[in-house]
């Protein structure tokens, strides 16, 4: 069976998986999950801006895909006790946009913008004055009768949010103040977050089970929670709505999701790379070639967790396997002859 693309985080989600994680995402800091020194520090951070009565400073949110950044800034809003607009970069086409977005700010409001690495030149260079000084300059008409007129705004808060904090321009990420990266999460963490989302799911399920969707959730909150969806789902027709360890080990074999939490895309990667280029080093854009997907999915989705988990790496070369993969996948790694030459199998 081919697994229901649990890990292509980067395509749109559909309105039911979007008022699934709306009812599971936590509202307030002291029911978020993991990350707990960027917990502990926007404590501190919330607590003193409301003592000053000031805006909080702005705030990035980097890191791989599905573990917190949207939850997280909803949550600063609702500690701070303001309201959000959110949007992401690449709807922001024109500076007119940003500033229909920016001056429908109240005091101290918040305008969190997903893929923050994804806005244009000219929209960024707008957002530069409007990050530090509270104003705007907006060219109305063209030609010799354009005029720039200037627009102050309230003070606001900037939650900025991106998989690629390496696309950023410096002078953009110089005026986040907070710059937070938010980690892989451990098995004990996402199985107390899989159990949370069951309960709120009214789903019967055991600790056993928990914790093995846990492991093979790749240390994101966002793939435990599909997890548990689709092996509810098996439950549900196979085991009499009861999610015990057996149903969730058969649930995941169906789903192809290895003991290593690695999907069928992971394992296709891994095998290009050995079978058609002899373990690399190979660069991204021909490893997505092969596996037939975009460069940057692969870069921003899958390769940060196979490089964590010791499966590939980076070399200035381009991407390598490494033994770990090769056992893995039950191959011969190459061998040193003793001239020291690379002999493969």
């Amino acid at each position: 069976m081919a697994n229901p693309n649990l890990n292509n985080q980067t395509e749109g989600l559909t309105s039911a998986d979007k008022e699934f994680e709306n009812n599971i995402r936590p509202k307030e800091i002291n029911e978020f999950s993991g990350q707990q020194q960027i917990i502990d520090n926007l404590i501190i951070f919330i607590r003193a801006a409301k003592l000053r009565g000031e805006a909080l400073d702005h705030v990035l949110f980097h890191g791989p895909p599905g573990l917190g950044k949207t939850t997280l800034s909803r949550i600063v809003a609702n500690e701070l006790g303001v309201n959000i607009k959110e949007t992401s970069g690449p709807v922001i086409e024109k500076p007119g946009d940003l500033a229909g977005l920016l001056t429908s700010l109240g005091p101290k409001d918040v305008l969190f913008i997903d893929e923050i690495h994804r806005l244009s030149t000219v929209v960024e260079e707008y957002l530069y004055s409007a990050m530090e000084d509270y104003r705007i300059d907006i060219m109305i008409d063209s030609g010799p009768s354009a005029r720039s007129i200037q627009i102050n705004l309230s003070p606001f808060t900037l939650i900025g949010a991106t998989t690629r904090s390496g696309l950023l321009t410096a002078p953009l990420l110089s005026r986040f103040a907070i710059k937070s990266r938010l980690e892989y999460y451990d098995a004990q963490t996402l199985q107390k977050i899989i159990l949370r989302s069951a309960d709120i799911l009214k789903a019967s399920i055991s600790s056993e089970a928990a914790g093995e969707i846990a492991r093979r959730s790749r240390g994101t909150p966002r793939i435990a929670n599909g997890l548990l969806r689709r092996v509810r789902d098996f439950a549900q027709v196979l085991n009499d709505n009861q999610i015990d360890l057996g149903i969730t080990q058969h649930s995941l074999k169906a789903l192809n999701v290895d003991s290593h939490g690695l999907d069928e895309m992971d394992n296709r990667i891994l095998s290009a790379i050995i079978e058609k280029f002899k373990g690399g080093p190979v660069g991204i854009t021909t490893i997505a070639t092969a596996v037939s997907e975009e460069p940057g999915t692969l870069e921003e989705v899958y390769e940060p967790f196979l490089i964590q988990e010791g499966f590939i790496k980076r070399t200035p070369r381009g991407r390598e396997v490494t033994d770990k993969a090769y056992q893995h996948l039950g191959k011969t790694p190459p061998t040193l002859g003793a001239t020291g030459t690379l002999f493969s199998m």
